[in-house]
């Protein structure tokens, strides 16, 4: 394997969107980050994906979804859970929501198939912010799930949200885990 490939596929981690910090991606790095998710596999070339980026006008209203999402979840919720259910939308510069689009006039691609461009897609993104000197993280939770998001933003009854990627500077690591040995994931029929 080429050795910058392998230094980039093995050297990226996730990184909490906490942990994530001012400066973001410039307006060119963002467009090469997005770029990437083209490399992803495609069966059909149906681009069974999007991005949504969040700007920081529009983090309020995320934050007030994951606010009432959280009521809707627990009424006993405390005031500073709450206030951290409002604040994840603040988090790191740039904010990606990754949604899947199960929509097929052909019926020839699975649901399956079109996740896994996705998550391709999302490697790529993942990927290529490294290869520019970002951190990345993905993070998911319940509001995923919920009416309230799917409202705010526009969703299709043939789109899912899958997970939020958050880019930005590092301001803070923690040590990573140890990856697993190739006999932990591997075995031969």
């Amino acid at each position: 394997m080429d050795h910058f490939a392998e230094q980039l596929i093995h050297g990226r981690s996730h990184i909490s969107p906490k942990r994530l910090g001012e400066p973001g991606p410039s307006a060119a790095q963002k467009e090469t980050i997005l770029l990437a998710a083209n490399a992803a596999p495609d069966h059909g070339r149906m681009v069974p994906w999007r991005f949504i980026e969040i700007q920081q006008e529009s983090r309020n209203a995320l934050g007030e979804v994951f606010y009432q999402c959280l009521l809707d979840r627990d009424l006993n919720a405390t005031p500073i859970q709450l206030q951290e259910a409002r604040e994840k939308a603040l988090r790191g510069p740039l904010l990606l929501l990754a949604i899947v689009n199960y929509a097929d006039d052909t019926n020839e691609i699975s649901k399956e198939e079109k996740l896994v461009s996705l998550g391709c897609a999302v490697q790529n993104v993942l990927l290529s912010a490294y290869a520019l000197g970002f951190g990345s993280g993905l993070s998911s939770g319940k509001a995923l799930q919920s009416p309230r998001l799917r409202s705010l933003f526009h969703l299709t009854d043939h789109e899912d949200p899958i997970c939020f990627i958050t880019i930005g500077m590092v301001t803070k690591n923690k040590p990573g885990r140890k990856r697993p040995g190739l006999s932990e994931y591997h075995s031969i029929f």
